[in-house]
């Protein structure tokens, strides 16, 4: 009876454990597999927690070699130590790790370490080695494997030289030259993280513009400030081969619109085209789960697929490959199963790029709405005249608020600046409760701060800012 459970949460990342413990207190008996040998998932292991220390040390960095004495904090002897750099990362990733292990025990959370395979709607059986195999059986199943890094065709990552962004999170010296293959948010942390550390790098981008999927105008601002900061770009253009030649890496790529050729040589190489579901060696197909043309498995709005007892969340199924996103399907999951009614409102997820400036975004883009013929209005603000930007040498970027114009309703914001990856949490509850731009004018914000920057912009929807 001990191996017998409610609920069996296949992956211990941001989604899997999650659920798993909202499950538990919840009243479920449940467990969590994960063939990683550590919880937190991609996010916590090779992705959004070891990125963000290393773009908080490299912007620290920085500023303590170019800007600090200009502000009469003078400095001298500034060196940089890659290694102390990437032991401060792995410690923090060890310190988090643990403590979701910690939270598993505390809401008695049974973890196996090890490969889950199901056999059918209620038998998982977890390979922790060759030898050794624990069968499990369930009530309920949840599919929270995440995704991993695309290469493009003919394109081998090696980790070394021509790395994914799990490679470019470990170099052990600061590449001369690095070329990011992709304009995503991920090639852009990265890029901007070396580039801060000494790099020169140079972005290859199909499309014509960088960010997919992100407001245009905001877009195109951030590549504005990013050549500003010293990345080089290189956009429509396709990338024909990646090859290793010596030390170097030879890349060879040819212009979209003219097919003129070209070719850079560099130190390393970040292929960062996107990410994949992850759903190798679960048998879905022989349990009858099936999934869309793009690898990903097909859930209704219950997050049930096509096997009535068995759910799937996050990055294996459609929508934004974020981890926040991924949480809240999590706990709608451990709802449902509970009898609650669990829900998502896929219409406010923010999503944040975590560069420096920040950018930020929630709810939809003006080329949406144009696309959904939806009129609207727009308030803009700049941090150039936000005092706090101001005394802190912050001053790039913008607040955009699109407002629906027959009712006010905000439908949309899109922040570049200063700390906006926390500020666009205001913007989501707003959106959430269904705020209006006059909702959110007539809220008092505290001075100074980078937040009076969504006030006006919010006054400017109504053609009324204050400061500018």
């Amino acid at each position: 009876m001990e191996n017998n459970f409610d609920l069996i949460v296949i992956g211990g990342g941001p989604g899997g454990y999650v659920c798993a413990i909202r499950a538990a207190q919840l009243g479920m008996k449940t467990a969590c597999v994960e063939s990683r040998g550590a919880l937190g998932g991609t996010c916590l292991n090779v992705g959004c927690i070891p990125s963000k220390s290393l773009l908080n040390l490299s912007e620290n960095f920085h500023k303590a070699k170019k800007d600090f004495n200009n502000q009469g904090i003078e400095v001298e002897g500034i060196k940089l130590n890659i290694e102390k750099m990437m032991s401060n990362k792995n410690k923090s990733i060890q310190v988090l790790t643990k403590g979701v292990e910690f939270l598993f025990k505390k809401n008695k959370v049974v973890y196996f370490k090890g490969k889950g395979v199901i056999f059918s709607k209620n038998d998982i059986v977890v390979y922790e080695s060759n030898s050794k195999r624990t069968n499990l059986k369930t009530k309920n199943i949840v599919i929270a494997t995440g995704s991993e890094a695309t290469s493009l065709a003919g394109i081998k990552i090696d980790e070394k030289n021509i790395v994914s962004s799990t490679g470019a999170l470990s170099f052990d010296k600061v590449p001369k030259k690095l070329a990011v293959i992709g304009g995503g948010y991920i090639g852009l942390e990265m890029g901007s993280v070396w580039s801060r550390l000494g790099s020169e790098v140079t972005v290859i981008e199909y499309l014509d513009f960088i960010t997919p999927g992100m407001d245009r105008e905001v877009s195109n601002e951030f590549q504005k400030i990013l050549t500003k900061q010293g990345i080089k770009f290189k956009m429509g253009f396709k990338v024909e081969s990646v090859k290793n030649k010596g030390n170097l890496v030879s890349i060879n790529y040819t212009n979209v619109k003219n097919a003129k050729k070209e070719t850079i040589e560099v130190d390393k190489v970040l292929v960062s085209v996107g990410r994949k579901p992850y759903t190798e060696g679960l048998n879905l197909t022989k349990v009858g789960v099936q999934k869309d043309e793009k690898g990903r498995i097909q859930v209704n709005k219950k997050l049930q697929t096509t096997v009535d007892n068995i759910y799937a969340i996050g990055d294996v199924i459609k929508g934004p490959m974020l981890a926040h996103k991924a949480e809240e399907e999590g706990i709608a999951v451990a709802e449902i199963l509970a009898g609650q009614a669990g829900h998502v409102n896929y219409d406010v997820i923010p999503g944040v790029i975590y560069t420096s400036p920040e950018v930020a975004t929630v709810g939809k883009t003006e080329e949406q709405l144009k696309k959904e013929n939806k009129s609207y209005k727009v308030g803009k603000f700049p941090f150039l005249a936000n005092s706090r930007a101001k005394v802190n040498n912050e001053t790039d970027g913008f607040v955009k608020i699109l407002a629906d114009s027959r009712t006010d309703k905000v439908l949309g914001v899109h922040i570049i600046g200063p700390h906006c990856g926390d500020m666009i949490a205001e913007m989501a509850l707003a959106m959430e409760f269904g705020a209006s731009s006059e909702d959110i004018a007539r809220t008092c914000h505290a001075h100074p701060t980078h937040t009076e920057a969504i006030k006006e912009a919010a006054l400017a929807v109504d053609k009324r800012p204050i400061h500018f």
